[in-house]
């Protein structure tokens, strides 16, 4: 890519499962990349990187200097601390990439959970402000697999709270539509939102067994009680608000019978199935 056209991505999230991807590919395709992270762990060699809150007006302000366009990921369950995130890019009017979740309900007063309601939020915050987001809802991600490493480091029993079944995409699917569209030229016209879901509906009981057979062992998903889902997810640790969403997505989010084509039609390839992805992190689980 020639110097003088090389755009300035800023990626959020960007020492993250899905950010790191994006990182990687932008940096191959030869665009500029500045990270915003909130430390320097997993940040790739050689990005530049700003280091901070994206709650943080200050920090947002001088990340976006002259940024083209912005890969946004919002970590957070409430929408209300973006406020100062939505200004900051409402005044450097960036071109806006948005990951959001194939669960909003566009019909939806109210969205199933906390986690659904936060992406519907902040895509309405977005487009409130005129930013005119490219809104990416992805489905399940296939990298919250990682999520059992410990629990079939002990054994070959993955347990948790049962989750509506859903079309998972492999992350490396929504990086590649990511960056497609953080590339593509800003005056073509283009649909949004983006539906990115894999090729089969998958329940995590299918995923585990997908998983036991990359790993070659007799796996099984043991579904437990939403009580003693939380208090196994707090006694590891997890944040009481996060623990709280995942048990309302469990309890409320229904199952989706979604699948698209819209990664072939950003990627020019079908979306990879879980089972390959499973194959090609089977090292990570062993």
């Amino acid at each position: 890519m020639p110097e003088a056209v090389r755009p300035t991505i800023l990626v959020t999230g960007a020492a993250g499962n899905l950010g790191s991807e994006v990182v990687g590919r932008l940096k191959i395709r030869g665009a500029r990349v500045r990270c915003l992270v909130r430390g320097h762990a997993g940040v790739r060699p050689g990005a530049e990187f700003v280091v901070g809150d994206l709650t943080d007006p200050t920090i947002v302000h001088d990340a976006l200097a002259g940024v083209d366009t912005v890969f946004l990921i919002w970590p957070l369950l409430d929408a209300a601390p973006a406020h100062g995130l939505i200004a900051e890019l409402a005044a450097a009017a960036p071109r806006v990439v948005y990951l959001s979740s194939t669960a909003v309900d566009d019909q939806a007063v109210r969205q199933s959970d906390p986690i659904v309601q936060v992406h519907a939020d902040m895509e309405a915050l977005l487009h409130d402000a005129s930013l005119r987001p490219v809104v990416l809802r992805s489905d399940t991600l296939a990298s919250n697999a990682r999520g059992w490493a410990a629990q079939l480091g002990a054994g070959d029993v993955v347990a948790g709270p049962a989750m509506a079944r859903t079309a998972v995409v492999d992350e490396r699917d929504v990086a590649d539509a990511a960056v497609a569209l953080l590339l593509a030229d800003p005056g073509r016209p283009v649909r949004s939102p983006y539906l990115l879901t894999g090729p089969e509906v998958l329940s995590r009981a299918d995923q585990v067994d997908r998983l036991g057979v990359a790993l070659r062992r007799r796996l099984r998903f043991q579904a437990v009680p939403a009580d003693l889902a939380r208090s196994r997810m707090l006694a590891d640790g997890r944040p009481e608000r996060l623990v709280e969403a995942l048990v309302a997505a469990s309890a409320h989010r229904p199952e989706s019978g979604l699948i698209t084509d819209h990664v072939e039609r950003l990627t020019g390839r079908p979306a990879g199935t879980f089972a390959q992805w499973a194959m090609d992190h089977a090292a990570e689980f062993s």
